[in-house]
């Protein structure tokens, strides 16, 4: 089925910093596209730029961008694609530059614009952010449509929102303004849909069973995703014809739920109604995205800050075979009285399989992760300790790797400024800027009640009947997908759209089922955390948000899935009773 005329194809080329590298090319030769579009940025990524500005302050930027356009950047041009990505990071300026020496040296003369203001280091202490080493607010998509409507070819940002670089081509394309909410939060959800790349395309995806026996090659990589986008701010997600992997109702729901919070999914330019989302098969590897309501964004910007924290290292210890629980207890008393880092975690163990057929199905491992804010304590004195335990500690030590030196991470943490303390600018490609004007009209913060209990428990179904029960893992029937907020864990589950006559009842149970206390009870880690459940009835879905898991972020974090990628699985994996009738 192909896409009618009077619509935006947008796709996606990147969603991370180290993404599939021929992935722009394979977009743009692919089939039709308006708009390419590249996700590059995260919070460890920010830390990561921040340390490179520090050894090159010319630096900031993602560096596989420019590879990309050195690779593809003339046959965009010829196709009349224009790039819109968040590659810029801390030096969108810098990046723009580049870009033009890049096209210079091809013969290319494209129209390059930039926009930043989003960078506030300069303003950190006044803001309250003390030594921050990144301080990035997250901006809107305006300033990406000022660009293009000005006739840009490419676009690089710095921080904005990961949705906006689909927001802003649309709004660009359908002369969109700031008061349009239910198209810009159409618009939105298209961008979350999008902003991973091939997560909405059955990558990281608990149904990938079904994609593989599907008939498909496990070995193509899987095809980036695209929107078709209407005026109306619907959306049919897709991806080039012959390309890997999938798009159906389950994929799509699957970065949906995917790091969100309550049911009011807050941008700079729109707060979207999640509840509102209604997805449909429209055809072979097509969802319609139809319903989406929107409302005024919340007065003030979310902010991205990451601080040094000072420096960590780990060992990891194999146990094998028996007495495993013994073995890490004296491995531990033998070498915690020597470790003189602030802070000492042990994690691993009691997982090896008694009389396994082969020695690594009988071995386990034990980490022991110190962290400090001097180098020292994390350094020599803390391997050496662990290494001189060689032939001297339980029966067949060994180490996974040579201890490295201690290394430095970052801790993040989200923080709000007023939009005044924020100059969103768009610099056109002839040198003029253009400061992008605030809404006028605003919503609640992301703190406010109304938000934070927007889709919160209690279940709007009624209660099950008595009935025969029977255990079964959760995943029998429930799909997952998890992932991190800074030190919050994401959790969405929902029901999979499998064509069973019984799916409006399993939505029901699983809305029931999931209370804190049966998240606590499934997620032992949680049991004394604070953490909050949010029904999304139209994607029989719910979602969890548990607070504090991961610490204080995944880069200082000491969680054995430290971005709580796994999680989803891990749940999936444990036993619930089921009623019978479900099954």
């Amino acid at each position: 089925m192909s896409a009618p005329d009077d619509v935006l194809r947008i796709g996606n080329c990147s969603g991370f910093y180290g993404d599939r590298a021929a992935a722009m090319r394979e977009m743009l030769e692919g089939g039709p596209l308006d708009v390419l579009t590249g996700d590059y940025l995260a919070e460890l990524t920010m830390l990561i730029l921040g340390r490179d500005t520090m050894k090159d302050p010319s630096l900031g930027y993602a560096r596989s961008h420019l590879r990309q356009l050195e690779d593809c950047l003339g046959l965009a041009l010829e196709r009349g694609v224009r790039i819109v990505s968040n590659a810029g990071g801390l030096n969108p300026a810098g990046l723009a530059d580049r870009v033009r020496e890049v096209a210079r040296g091809l013969g290319l003369d494209p129209q390059v614009a930039h926009v930043e203001g989003d960078d506030l280091r300069a303003q950190a202490a006044e803001l309250g952010f003390g030594g921050a080493l990144t301080a990035n607010a997250y901006l809107g998509g305006f300033g990406i449509a000022a660009a293009l409507t000005r006739g840009a070819d490419i676009v690089v940002t710095g921080r904005v929102t990961d949705a906006s670089l689909v927001v802003g081509p649309a709004a660009a394309r359908f002369g969109w303004t700031p008061t349009s909410y239910d198209e810009l939060a159409g618009a939105v959800v298209a961008g979350h849909v999008l902003e991973c790349g091939t997560q909405a395309t059955g990558g990281n995806f608990s149904g990938f069973r079904e994609l593989l026996a599907d008939g498909r090659d496990p070995a193509l990589p899987l095809g980036f995703p695209l929107a078709e986008i209407a005026a109306d701010g619907s959306s049919v997600i897709t991806k080039h014809a012959g390309t890997g992997g999938a798009v159906t109702v389950d994929t799509v729901t699957a970065q949906l739920v995917y790091e969100i919070q309550s049911t009011r999914y807050l941008n700079p330019d729109v707060a979207t109604h999640l509840e509102t989302v209604r997805l449909e098969q429209a055809g072979p590897d097509r969802v319609a995205v139809t319903g989406v309501r929107g409302g005024p964004p919340p007065e003030q910007l979310k902010v991205c800050v990451n601080e040094l924290g000072g420096f960590r290292n780990t060992v990891e210890f194999v146990l094998t075979g028996l007495d495993v629980d013994a073995k890490a207890d004296w491995v531990r008393a033998q070498l915690s009285p020597r470790l003189t880092a602030a802070e000492v975690s042990w994690t691993g163990g009691q997982t090896a399989q008694p009389g396994a057929e082969t020695e690594e199905g009988a071995a386990t491992l034990l980490r022991c992760t110190v962290m400090d804010p001097r180098p020292d304590p994390c350094g020599r004195a803390f391997t050496a300790a662990a290494v001189e335990l060689g032939l001297g500690s339980y029966p067949g030590f060994t180490l996974t790797a040579p201890p490295g030196p201690a290394t430095p991470y970052g801790v993040y943490r989200a923080a709000y400024v007023d939009r005044a303390a924020v100059t969103h600018t768009v610099v056109h490609a002839d040198g003029t800027r253009e400061v992008v004007a605030d809404p006028t009209e605003f919503g609640p913060a992301g703190t406010d009640p109304e938000v934070r209990d927007a889709g919160r428990r209690p279940s709007p179904y009624p209660a099950p009947p008595d009935t025969l029960t029977r255990r079964v893992p959760l995943g029998s029937f429930v799909h997952a997908r998890s992932g991190d907020k800074g030190g919050d864990a994401n959790l969405g589950l929902w029901v999979a759209n499998d064509g069973s006559p019984l799916h409006a009842q399993r939505v029901s149970w699983l809305a029931k089922l999931l209370s804190p206390r049966k998240v606590r009870e499934l997620v032992p880690e949680a049991a004394d955390l604070d953490l909050d459940v949010y029904v999304l009835p139209n994607l029989g879905a719910v979602n969890v948000v548990i607070r504090g898991l991961l610490g204080q972020g995944v880069a200082a974090s000491t969680r054995f899935d430290p971005q709580a990628k796994a999680l989803g699985e891990w749940v999936r994996s444990r036993p619930v009773h089921v009623q019978e009738d479900l099954l």
